[in-house]
């Protein structure tokens, strides 16, 4: 915006600001991480007191003196709801009142910075804590694994030495392989294959049977005839034997589909159920770092002058 002033002899031309002048920044940095820190202090100490106190109420030495499960767990989730809510009030009460402010919606602000600093702190520390016990589970079972896999392979191999100690060393490998390549050879007569063979190729029938969801071409009568060979069974018990098993296995995939829509329905609704209770958690956490901070802010007192 420009101003322009006129003289009868010169004329002048300034440059001015549009708008009002800056204000200065009211909010207190320091005093906001110190009220979230309170708060998540307080609010961990709180819930430490909660955990210790239904530590006590378990008594597994005396039946029927311990609480319910389902107990424990609605008083446990009550607590963690109201020392997040006293912890909340108090960091919200330190930030207005460290602020300096007079002003009752700097308060407030100041209030709702203190909620979303301590609820981000909480979310890292309780992140860090998962990832850390994840963590220890996982190499605590890798080393049982390992553990365990080593014992069983030594378990094995003095087994082998006791039983025939000749045995181990008289294995010829190329022996071994000759028999696996022999064994997945298919597309010959199965009465004048090997049970090796035959057992083999009925597996990689029903292998691609799952795959593709039916059988394919000739699948049907190539499984009838193996089945047949194998069992030493005529043709016909052979067919019924295999409508019975795809009858049961069409029984078990529906009934398996069936769970785990039911399954996962529950776990929609589950998930929805928590997702309420976070956000009216987190609601009821903003008010009262508001009304704490409301209580924190400064009031102004009037003077009166004496003549």
């Amino acid at each position: 915006m420009q101003a322009r002033t006129s003289t009868a002899e010169e004329t002048t031309i300034g440059t001015g600001v549009e708008g009002a002048p800056a204000l200065p920044p009211r909010i207190s940095w320091g005093a906001v991480i110190a009220g979230g820190v309170v708060a998540v202090a307080i609010g961990a100490l709180l819930n430490l007191l909660g955990l210790a106190v239904g530590a006590t109420t378990i008594d597994p030495a005396t039946p029927g003196d311990t609480p319910s499960a389902s107990l424990l767990a609605k008083a446990g989730g009550l607590w963690l709801l109201l020392a997040n809510l006293i912890g909340l009030g108090i960091g919200g009460w330190v930030a207005a009142r460290l602020s300096g402010t007079s002003d009752d919606t700097d308060g407030l602000l100041h209030g709702l910075a203190v909620w979303a600093l301590g609820f981000l702190l909480s979310a890292v520390l309780l992140g860090n804590l998962a990832a850390g016990a994840a963590n220890t589970a996982v190499q605590g079972a890798s080393s049982v694994l390992g553990g365990a896999m080593q014992g069983a392979g030594q378990a094995v191999g003095q087994a082998a030495q006791a039983v025939a100690p000749d045995a181990a060393r008289s294995v010829d490998p190329n022996a071994l392989a000759e028999r696996l390549q022999s064994a997945l050879q298919s597309g010959g007569d199965p009465r004048a294959m090997t049970p090796d063979q035959r057992r083999a190729e009925i597996t990689r029938i029903i292998g691609e049977r799952v795959r593709q969801g039916g059988f394919l071409g000739n699948q049907r009568d190539r499984l009838s005839q193996l089945v047949a060979a194998e069992a030493n069974i005529p043709a016909e018990e052979a067919n019924n034997r295999i409508g019975q098993l795809e009858t049961q296995a069409r029984e078990a995939a529906a009934q398996a589909e069936q769970a785990a829509r039911q399954a996962a329905e529950k776990a929609a609704d589950a998930a929805a159920t928590g997702a309420y209770w976070l956000f009216a958690a987190m609601l009821l956490g903003a008010g009262a770092a508001v009304l704490g901070a409301r209580l924190g802010t400064r009031r102004e007192v009037g003077l009166r002058s004496y003549a």
